[in-house]
């Protein structure tokens, strides 16, 4: 299993980089911004296996990213301008 910790994902500081396996409240964030854009990661368990990365290549699909399924700097900085403002949902973590 990978832990997260070290260097953010952006040189600009951030959210650190998530890939399957990673687990962290970090993958809490990430699951809970995809659920709330209609990308079902299977709940909000801070493990990113199998749905949530699937989850991620749908998201990375859909806003024209690159698609390899790795919360990067570019994925991050996507789901966290399409979040803002989209209001709460049944999934969404207050």
């Amino acid at each position: 299993m990978i832990s997260v910790s070290g260097r953010p994902a952006c040189s600009s500081g951030g959210y650190p980089v998530l890939r399957r396996g990673s687990i962290s409240n970090y993958v809490c964030i990430a699951q809970d911004d995809l659920n709330t854009l209609g990308f079902k990661t299977n709940g909000l368990d801070g493990i990113f296996g199998t749905t949530t990365e699937s989850a991620v290549r749908s998201y990375q699909s859909s806003r024209g990213l690159v698609v390899d399924g790795i919360i990067g700097c570019n994925t991050w900085r996507s789901l966290q301008e399409a979040v803002v403002g989209s209001g709460a949902t049944s999934t969404t973590i207050n």
